[in-house]
């Protein structure tokens, strides 16, 4: 299981990568491995807000439908279009090519419910 060190974690396997304000995020690796191929993502609209453990798209895969939720709060300002095409993306390169929005955090503090690494690694193992 691929897991950068320099990442943040949800329970509900998203992952943030902290850049000043703003947080990017998409789905682990071990989400997708769990999910099998994605064959879509739908994602909100830059201009809405996510609120911290709600919903804000979701990912179909061959096996089910499962929703993504936000691991912080703010304003979308960024939607990776790249994945409406090429939504296998997720399964190639969850990491890298495949985060999915860009959140204006509103409030930073949250980020200290997520885990780090090890506290995500441990989490899976259960």
């Amino acid at each position: 299981m691929n897991l950068p060190m320099n990442l943040k974690y949800s329970e509900e396997h998203e992952w943030v990568r902290v850049e000043g304000n703003k947080a990017y995020v998409g789905i682990t690796d071990f989400a997708q491995s769990e999910l099998g191929d994605i064959v879509f993502v739908e994602l909100p609209s830059v201009g809405d807000e996510v609120k911290q453990d709600e919903p804000f798209g979701s990912v179909e895969s061959v096996k089910t439908v499962s929703e993504l939720y936000a691991p912080v709060s703010g304003k979308v300002v960024e939607v990776n279009g790249e994945l409406e095409d090429s939504p296998e993306l997720v399964n190639e390169s969850p990491y890298e090519k495949a985060w999915m929005i860009v959140v204006e955090m509103s409030n930073t503090s949250e980020l200290n419910k997520l885990m780090d690494a090890a506290a995500y690694e441990e989490m899976v193992k259960e």
